[in-house]
């Protein structure tokens, strides 16, 4: 039999405000345990929460880019229950009223797929607090820091086939959210988790089958393996007579298995109603133009610019959007004088390089475009050639180095003298008389050979044109 995995996502994304949505404490990630609380986001007796308008607009801004119907008049409300993260042992959250409804979000798979997602809706919600298990002293303590940090949860129709298309659109909502500049979304640190919803069931079969969820999945790897683990568990289940149990379930990275939690909450298990320490909140029209025209250039329209404007192939494009600040950086570059090709050359090659090895975003690294505009000006003009621009770039990278100082300091100025490269060739000649009768037989390698040796005297600083040319002139006299 065949079977068809259905899938559908609950995405958290921590919102970069500097305070938590009802109360003014700081959302900075990190610090000691328990020291960005106050009694407002502990939920004291006595205290009231006060809307952060920062998240709501921020929540609004992703429904505009999400195609999403904005709720005008929408409200929180409490959701009740008690773990050892949520001192209050409720959640403000929205389920009746949320911000934004019936968005989509069109993705292209890696094998040249396109799809809409269906954005169910998305609302605006309280972080908990996180659990601190330490296995020396055998006890779970609690680290209240995240508790009212601002989230807003996107949730999907169950519109995903394969651990393809979800990753997909993770790495599309993710872009999205980071040029909105909404969210840091670093999955590293919680600010982007995601639940996962999914069930089989017989190919061409329209009715669902059961599901479970696997909670707070942090890393694009884990989701796929967790993704590909389940659908075989259910199946198997299946397939032996069993049936599949509807429940939460977490990923064990380590025995890369799913394991289960705790059975699946419904709506009313939480028991909501409407919040009463928060109005309802009005949107109105002016509020959302104004938010609207604040919306900034996405990923699809740079890519389309940059190929109308630069002539760049759609694979360029693709990734120097792939990062906000990777295209700012890009532009940035060109903006300085270099060619656009060039700058996306050197960003999609070193650049990407270097941000793999160190473990950085773009957004991080000390590397500035007038460093890299100027090392591609040094080529251009015969300075240096590529490969020494290259190690240049290297030793420059992290403390974004003066490059003209460290090319002086370093005697890195390319060779470009004839006479001194004409001395050189003469010499590698006169030592590889072999290589010259294996040029003069038709054998282009051994052009290559002389072109190396004569280099590697030079220490690589020479211009390979002139050494190119140079050398061609010497063989064809011979």
């Amino acid at each position: 039999m065949t079977w068809e995995t259905v899938i559908g996502l609950e995405t958290h994304v921590e919102l970069s405000t500097k305070t938590k949505i009802f109360c003014s404490c700081t959302t900075e990630f990190g610090g000691a345990p328990n020291t960005h609380c106050c009694p407002v986001c502990m939920g004291m007796p006595g205290t009231l929460p006060v809307v952060n308008e920062k998240v709501l607009e921020y929540a609004v801004k992703v429904g505009l880019a999400l195609d999403g119907e904005i709720t005008r008049s929408c409200r929180f409300d409490r959701k009740n229950y008690f773990y050892p993260d949520l001192p209050k042992a409720y959640q403000i959250s929205q389920l009746y009223l949320p911000i934004v409804r019936n968005g989509k979000l069109t993705i292209h798979t890696e094998s040249g797929g396109e799809k809409t997602i269906r954005i169910h809706e998305l609302h605006m919600e309280e972080d908990a607090g996180k659990l601190v298990h330490d296995p020396w002293i055998d006890q779970t303590r609690c680290d209240y820091n995240r508790c009212g940090v601002p989230l807003i949860e996107i949730v999907t129709e169950p519109d995903f086939r394969s651990g393809e298309e979800v990753i997909a659109y993770l790495e599309k909502l993710r872009s999205t959210l980071q040029y909105l500049g909404v969210s840091d979304c670093k999955m590293q640190e919680g600010s982007l988790r995601c639940d996962v919803n999914l069930s089989v069931r017989p190919a061409g079969v329209t009715e669902l089958g059961t599901r479970t969820e696997m909670k707070n999945l942090n890393s694009f790897k884990a989701i796929a393996r967790s993704i590909e683990y389940e659908a075989r568990r259910q199946i198997e289940l299946i397939e032996e007579g069993k049936r599949v149990v509807q429940e939460t379930r977490r990923w064990d990275e380590n025995k890369d298995a799913t394991f289960a939690m705790r059975s699946k909450e419904n709506a009313q298990d939480y028991r909501y109603f409407p919040e009463p320490d928060i109005p309802p909140l009005e949107i109105g029209e002016d509020y959302l133009e104004r938010l609207r025209k604040e919306q900034p250039e996405m990923a699809e329209a740079r890519m389309a610019r940059y190929q109308a404007d630069w002539g760049l192939p759609v694979y360029d494009t693709q990734m120097l959007t792939s990062q906000k600040a990777l295209a700012e950086f890009f532009e940035a570059t060109v903006a300085l004088g270099a060619p656009p090709k060039q700058a996306a050359n050197w960003i999609m090659g070193e650049v990407l390089r270097r941000l793999s090895a160190d473990g950085l975003e773009a957004k991080d690294m000390v590397f500035t475009p007038k460093t890299l505009a100027r090392l591609i000006e040094l080529v251009q003009t015969g300075s240096l050639n590529r490969n020494t621009a290259v190690k240049v770039f290297d030793a420059v990278f992290s403390d974004d180095a003066d490059v003209d100082a460290y090319v002086k300091e370093h005697g890195l100025e390319q060779v470009s003298d004839a006479g001194l490269v004409g001395s050189v060739v003469d010499k590698v000649l006169a030592a590889n008389p072999k290589s010259i009768q294996d040029f003069k037989s038709g054998k282009e390698k051994a052009f290559g050979f002389l072109v190396g040796q004569v280099m590697r005297e030079l220490k690589g600083q020479a211009s390979p044109q002139v050494v190119n040319q140079t050398l061609r002139e010497n063989l064809e006299q011979m």
